[in-house]
């Protein structure tokens, strides 16, 4: 078995995960100046929260005719 080379990286901070929350928070950090690495286990198109099935979503209390349970339902029913 062959070896490969070793490439040292020394970074700030470590972002696991590239989705909307894992890119959103390497940006901000970066914007803050620090030397940061957003890292993921999946292909970089298939890592984003748009991928997820259903998107985004939330009960939201300021609607009168939402309830978390059912955001729940359609959580689960997909």
């Amino acid at each position: 078995m062959s070896t490969y080379p070793i490439i040292d990286h020394e970074y700030d901070v470590i972002v696991v995960g590239a989705g909307g929350s894992g890119l959103r928070a390497a940006v901000g950090l970066a914007e803050a100046g620090l030397k940061t690495a957003c890292i993921s286990k999946v292909f970089p198109t298939r890592s984003h929260t748009a991928a997820a099935q259903g998107g985004i979503s939330a009960a939201l209390g300021n609607m009168s005719e939402d309830d978390w349970r059912w955001h729940m339902y359609d959580t689960v029913k997909g």
